[in-house]
């Protein structure tokens, strides 16, 4: 099913309410201290607190006005990214709590990075749009390494790097795979893209989101039918469009559900 981005909103506006228990608790024990010294402490530190608080406010009003009003201003998306980045632990936190999984939490988190992203419309060239996938999408009976060099594939089809160099040689995108986030980070500052439409599960591309703010990056969750890290697969109709927004800043259905279109041949 389908994540809703509004878990992930919910949960900031929740991480909002601990924060303001925080404050008022805060302000009982200025009005009550049992100390001028600890007064002191205590009111620069509700100081502290309010402003970020403030900050935070702003950020997740941002969120909510971005997506409401379908259209991108540069303040409101700092406000946001830096309201989701300071709250982000703490929903993590609270989910858990509510008996919330991490991995929704995270997909939640995607969905709306990948709405804001969109509603930016930026148009970007063919060749600054960087296509990275994750190692696990290769047949792991494979004996030919391509995470140092894309073009060791064979183009046998048993998996869909396949079709993922297809995709990238039909818009002329540039294609990498990694094995991890360090990796991937390395490949994000080698080729500098402009854009990256990234693959990978609910853990790596939420890291890959954050680590890379404000660039970019529309995310395509992988699927796992063989389980974790083993034989993933890849939503390639999403992996299309996804490309095809940055590079035609067109409205595009992006639904992370509809079904995988590459086709292995047998001997997988």
């Amino acid at each position: 099913m389908r994540i809703k981005k509004r878990i992930f909103i919910g949960l900031l506006a929740l991480s909002l309410l601990f924060l303001i228990i925080v404050l008022l608790l805060g302000w009982y024990l200025v009005v009550n201290p049992s100390s001028f010294f600890n007064r002191m402490l205590l009111f620069l530190g509700l100081i502290t607190l309010a402003a970020l608080f403030l900050v935070i406010a702003l950020g997740i009003v941002s969120i909510i006005l971005i997506i409401l009003q379908g259209r991108s201003q540069p303040l409101f998306q700092h406000l946001g990214l830096l309201a989701i980045n300071i709250l982000f632990p703490i929903a993590l936190v609270l989910g858990k709590r509510f008996g919330i999984k991490k991995d929704t939490i995270k997909a939640s988190f995607i969905e709306l990075n990948n709405q804001i992203v969109r509603i930016q419309g930026l148009i970007v060239k063919p060749e600054k749009i960087l296509l990275l996938a994750p190692h696990c999408l290769q047949w792991s009976g494979c004996p030919h390494k391509i995470t140092i060099d894309i073009y060791n594939c064979r183009r046998c089809g048993r998996c869909c790097i396949d079709s993922l160099h297809s995709v990238a040689e039909k818009y002329g995108t540039r294609l990498a795979v990694a094995t991890g986030g360090t990796l991937a980070r390395q490949f994000v500052k080698k080729y500098k893209p402009e854009a990256v439409v990234a693959i990978a599960c609910e853990r790596d591309l939420t890291s890959g989101i954050r680590d890379t703010q404000p660039l970019p990056v529309l995310g395509v969750l992988n699927q796992r039918p063989n389980g974790p890290c083993l034989n993933t697969q890849v939503n390639l109709n999403q992996v299309e469009k996804a490309i095809q927004h940055f590079m035609y800043g067109k409205n595009v259905s992006f639904n992370q559900s509809q079904n995988t279109e590459y086709k292995v041949s047998s001997g997988m």
